[in-house]
């Protein structure tokens, strides 16, 4: 731990400009996915299920199926663009690119090339997030004092969710491997999270797993800054987000130095 603390310095961000520029060079393939994933969301799930289910009651208060929609959609935006930056995309730039063995010939250690990565991944969560944010607050279904408040939580969860990939990333052997973190972990958080339904809705036995998965965590925090009930915790929620991306950030470097060094 000291070691890796020692190693870790401000040009992070040189890792982070590196993928920035990148994402500037490419800007068009990386702009229309986020800007159109939200309004097919919405399409389809909230016109689809919005026409079926005309409120939902969550915590006490009726609210209309796209109100309760559209927060969960903004989370699981943060989700998949954090995770999948930092695992496929890094997969890419270190095994195949080989971007990793130039940027380590320079005097940037390890820990600073997965530190920028986490961060970078977390960045791209944060602009798909604020995509989704802008679509849902001109429809009316987010305010916009709700979503600047949102911004900050945002980054952090994407924080945790690019280190969960970058730990999945240190360990996996080829890149068709991912599937198993896809599978067993994103697209049950995706289905069971309170994204498209309360959490009160499944077994009791599913609850359990549910209100532990990261994701409903980021559900829970967004849905109750627009529902404008705050509570302590939430505030506990927010703490565990943090929690996880600390020790993710840590563990992936650790794992990401111990297979480098094979």
């Amino acid at each position: 731990m000291k070691t890796i603390l020692k190693n870790i310095s401000w040009r992070s961000w040189r890792v982070w400009q590196r993928n920035f520029d990148v994402y500037k060079a490419t800007w068009k393939v990386n702009f229309i996915p986020p800007l159109l994933e939200p309004l097919l969301y919405l399409l389809a799930f909230g016109f689809g299920f919005g026409n079926l289910i005309q409120n939902v009651t969550y915590e006490g208060q009726a609210v209309t199926y796209l109100k309760f929609l559209a927060p969960g959609l903004v989370a699981s935006a943060i989700m998949n663009h954090g995770f999948f930056e930092t695992t496929y995309a890094s997969f890419v730039r270190m095994y195949f690119q080989k971007t990793y063995d130039a940027i380590l010939s320079t005097p940037l250690m390890l820990e600073d090339v997965i530190l920028g990565e986490i961060i970078w991944g977390a960045t791209k969560a944060l602009l798909a997030g604020s995509f989704m944010l802008v679509i849902a607050c001109l429809w009316g279904l987010i305010s916009w004092t709700a979503a600047l408040m949102m911004l900050p939580i945002a980054f952090l969860a994407g924080m945790a969710f690019s280190g969960m990939g970058m730990c999945f990333t240190a360990v996996v052997k080829n890149i068709e491997m991912f599937n198993f973190p896809v599978f067993l972990l994103i697209t049950p958080m995706f289905l069971f999270s309170s994204v498209f339904f309360p959490i009160e809705s499944l077994p009791r036995w599913t609850q359990y797993v549910a209100q532990a998965m990261p994701l409903t965590f980021l559900v829970s925090v967004l849905r109750a800054l627009v529902m404008g009930h705050f509570y302590q915790p939430h505030i506990i929620q927010i703490v565990g987000l943090l929690a996880i991306a600390v020790i993710c950030t840590f563990l992936s470097i650790f794992l990401m130095k111990k297979k480098l060094l094979k």
